[in-house]
């Protein structure tokens, strides 16, 4: 076989993955907004009000571990605490904090030490104390202090101790919108399938006006690192999220804000603390466990931006979150290998699976190699001109008409970005996002696998500007 015919089975290679991930973009939109259709159709204000009023809603315990969250850690629980729910209580986890994440909770909300007994169902590493506030304004906040053991492990601290049935997630530098509970709770309420989890849009609070943990306006991001993320966003949860969810083939609820039956979190075993990509990893778990036990069960998603919260403003941050992502997606990939082509898990072997492996995970790797293909053909004078400027054009425009597509769908479903500029601006950001952006997050990716070969297991250091100076 020569050099012609191996560029040309390469190139036809490389085109036939490129159909196949524009066609399941293509089905995703479709599908994608049947589901918001039918959301908007079936649910109102005024079933929110009615659920307000009722009184057999379940109670929810929130748990929000805490690592170094000064900046953040006040505004955030007043923003739990404003929330439209009858019956709920807050689990604050300082999972070891070596700044003053702890002196503020305990100054700022009345703590005293709580001297009830707890039980170590999932083993986790030393609870040192636990508190509970002598106000009666603050009487459902709870806050642990234990030694340093990662989110996951903060996250197992919390399900020993909390006492409701439904436990929600979520990362403590979020603002959650007011109604976010009665909205998430809502694929649980009178479901003929058992759910096990619940999850929702995750919104950009970076720019936006924040007084007493409420956003205040809504304002899109300065800089255009966060600009692109919003883009980003937007793709993955109205569009992404929203059609696998039609599909009942969901493997993530962002670990920024989800929902979980308690029981079935517990019969898994708790959060794994030896991935970094812990809430990709107990959704498929948790599915992989119902299905081989032969329980008929649904996992809900809902489009509501529900939760709001702070993305990286700095590209070395952003860095760091997606090559954790990476590992995180290729270890839940490699530790639940069987599922992959096994009809046994129906949707999640033979579709869910198998996409997350080929255009997830493997995705940046085929990208680069196909550009390395490319920079070889230019060397040897094999480039066959016409095909590549084509192949580039379709491909660039694709991607802005989905980006586009995605803003669409934000337009006929909640209208967050209201001025007519922020509209002009996100355009603007969707056709540069392919140019400047697009190929950052490819080396990220390509630098996460590289890291996840060579043994790393850290998630690196996420600072934070504070979400009560988003917007200065």
């Amino acid at each position: 076989m020569n050099l012609n015919q191996i560029s040309e089975i390469l190139s036809w290679l490389f085109l036939i993955y490129g159909i196949i991930v524009c066609s399941g973009y293509l089905f995703s939109a479709i599908f994608s907004f049947f589901e918001i259709r039918d959301y908007k159709r079936k649910y109102s204000l005024k079933d929110e009000v009615a659920l307000l009023q009722s009184t057999s809603l379940p109670s929810i315990s929130i748990l929000a571990p805490a690592y170094n969250e000064e900046a953040n850690i006040v505004e955030n629980i007043r923003s739990l605490l404003t929330i439209n729910y009858p019956s709920y209580e807050i689990v604050i986890i300082n999972d070891g904090s070596k700044d003053g994440t702890l002196e503020r909770l305990i100054k700022n909300f009345h703590l005293v030490e709580d001297d009830s007994l707890y039980f170590n169902f999932i083993p986790t590493k030393e609870i040192r104390k636990v508190y509970k506030s002598k106000s009666k304004s603050f009487k459902n906040l709870k806050v642990i202090d234990k030694e340093n053991g990662g989110k996951s492990d903060a996250l197992n601290a919390g399900i020993n101790i909390c006492k409701h049935s439904i436990i929600s997630s979520i990362d403590v530098d979020c603002i959650l919108d007011s109604d976010a509970l009665l909205k998430l709770i809502k694929p649980f309420l009178n479901n003929k399938k058992k759910v096990i989890a619940s999850g929702g849009v995750i919104r950009i609070a970076n720019s936006c006006i924040i007084e007493d943990g409420k956003i205040i306006e809504v304002k899109l991001p300065n800089k255009f690192v966060a600009r692109a993320q919003v883009i980003e966003y937007f793709r993955a949860f109205l569009m992404g999220r929203m059609a696998w969810s039609r599909m009942d083939g969901l493997l993530l609820i962002s670990g920024a804000f989800g929902m979980f039956d308690k029981k079935t979190v517990m019969d898994a075993g708790g959060y794994n603390t030896n991935t970094v990509g812990e809430d990709m990893e107990l959704l498929v778990r948790m599915r992989r466990i119902m299905r081989t036990q032969n329980i008929d069960y649904t996992v809900g998603f809902i489009p509501d931006p529900l939760c709001w919260t702070e993305v990286p403003q700095k590209w070395s941050i952003l860095h760091r979150q997606r090559n954790r992502w990476t590992r995180g997606t290729a270890e839940t990939l490699w530790l639940h290998r069987a599922m992959i082509f096994n009809p046994k898990y129906k949707v999640l072997g033979m579709l869910s699976t198998p996409y997350w492996l080929f255009f997830e995970w493997l995705a940046p790797i085929i990208e680069f190699t196909g550009i390395l293909f490319f920079i070889v053909l230019l060397c040897l004078g094999q480039i066959n001109w016409l095909f590549a400027l084509s192949f580039f054009l379709v491909s660039y425009s694709f991607g802005i008409l989905y980006s586009i597509t995605a803003l669409l769908f934000e337009e006929y479903s909640f209208q967050q970005y209201k001025k007519t500029n922020y509209i002009y601006k996100l355009i603007i950001t969707a056709c540069l996002e392919p140019i400047f952006y697009h190929p950052f997050l490819l080396w990220a990716s390509l630098k996460g696998n590289i890291d996840l070969f060579r043994g790393r297991k850290t998630w690196g250091t996420m600072s934070r500007s504070g979400l009560r100076n988003a917007a200065k």
